[in-house]
């Protein structure tokens, strides 16, 4: 359903009106000068019937607003169509084992308000969700956004995840989170619509909404956290498998001879180049001091950032592991790129700052030589656009996404 310019194709199907209207808001919001009804009409495959139609219900609903004249050539000046960012906000949360992001967005996708807080005893759901819920509370209200106004709540979570219960089943770096019901706790306490997804789906989603040409096409978001993943989007689609799961990245084996993982193999990227392990192989080497207090996610965050000031400040084994590490991610990648044939790898996450000067300085070449499709075309290495509170953007957009973004699920007819 898409071109090479990122623009989708609507259907002049009479039931088709759903889609429709997802369709030609998308291609006002991506134009970002504005379009006219006439270049909507040329972009979308949609009748101009159809297009006023449609133009009218958006304007009608607050969501566009005519900005304009712009003329082409001899004849009438054509309107400018663009998104009203005020006609709407979604608000979005991230939940990381160490820290939780919150943010309000714009229909446009823009950030209005944020904030951060260190994220309570992660094992205890009922701490997580009060606080998830005082903190949303304060920041619409610091905000001053209407809360009326706010169509709905995105929740960026680490997997796995239930998407059709919204619930949190057993995810690795938060537990005693067995099933827990945070779309619909979530839901009641805060009186909002709550859309639950995991955090690398919402973090490519967020790159989508807001990353520009680097959210068109086809791309792998490698998501750096507390733990590893990656979101997955081709042809401008979020891939999300069959339970909502995909992206589960962490046990592709990048050295054959390194850590023991949990499951049981030997250098899986889980086990070498999560914050965790590399704080670990830093104690093991006496790069850090081997404190053996604890491992908790608070104490990893704290240990990594210093690991990252030492060689920032030029310790040569400090160095040497994060350079490692950015090896052994590349393998990692290069799996990734080469199953699934993408134009370009998105890094971003909450951890992605500090390997930010390793992975951009050595992947991209260590992926020329091992991609398969080294000799037709290089597969291009970025960071995010979409800034460092990516989780929680993408758990808003996700509440965007949904409400107004066309996706092959919308053509679907009802029997």
């Amino acid at each position: 359903m898409g071109d090479p310019t990122g623009t989708r194709r609507g259907t002049n199907l009479p039931r088709m009106g759903d889609f429709n209207q997802s369709v030609v808001f998308d291609a006002i919001r991506r134009s970002s000068d504005g379009c006219s009804r006439v270049e909507l009409v040329a972009a979308t495959g949609l009748s101009a019937q159809t297009i006023s139609n449609v133009v009218r219900r958006l304007i009608d609903g607050d969501l566009v607003v005519e900005a304009g004249k712009a003329s082409s050539g001899p004849g009438k000046p054509r309107t400018l169509l663009r998104l009203n960012p005020a006609g709407a906000y979604a608000a979005g949360v991230h939940i990381d084992p160490a820290v939780m992001t919150f943010v309000v967005l714009d229909l446009e996708g823009a950030v209005v308000a944020h904030a951060r807080r260190r994220t309570p005893i992660a094992n205890d759901p009922r701490l997580v969700m009060s606080s998830i819920q005082d903190g949303l509370d304060r920041l619409i209200a610091d905000s001053g956004v209407l809360r009326e106004k706010v169509v709905g709540l995105g929740v960026a979570a680490p997997g796995p995840i239930d998407v059709e219960r919204g619930t949190i089943v057993d995810p690795p770096h938060l537990l005693g989170w067995h099933r827990v019901p945070l779309r619909d706790a979530l839901a009641e306490s805060t009186g909002l619509p709550v859309l639950v997804d995991k955090d690398v789906t919402a973090a490519a989603v967020a790159e989508m909404w807001t990353g520009g040409a680097n959210g068109v096409g086809s791309f792998v978001f490698f998501y750096l956290g507390t733990g590893i993943g990656a979101g997955l989007v081709l042809d401008d689609e979020v891939v999300r498998g069959a339970s909502g799961n995909a992206g589960e990245v962490g046990h592709i084996v990048v050295d054959p001879g390194g850590a023991v993982c949990s499951c049981g193999l030997h250098g899986c990227i889980a086990a070498t180049c999560t914050p965790q392990a590399l704080v670990t192989e830093a104690e093991r080497l006496g790069v850090l001091a081997d404190t053996r207090l604890r491992s908790g996610a608070h104490d990893v965050d704290v240990r990594f950032t210093a690991l990252c000031d030492l060689a920032a400040a030029g310790d040569v084994g400090a160095r040497q592991i994060l350079e490692r590490s950015s090896a052994r991610t590349a393998k990692a990648v290069a799996v990734l790129t080469d199953l699934l044939d993408v134009d370009r790898v998105v890094f971003g996450g909450p951890f992605w700052q500090r390997f930010r000067p390793y992975h951009l300085e050595r992947i991209p070449a260590l992926l020329d030589e091992l991609s398969v499709t080294r000799s037709i075309r290089r597969v291009q290495v970025v960071g995010t656009s979409a800034g460092e509170d990516v989780g929680a953007v993408g758990a808003a957009c996700l509440v965007l996404e949904r409400a107004l973004g066309p996706s092959a699920a919308r053509l679907m007819l009802d029997a």
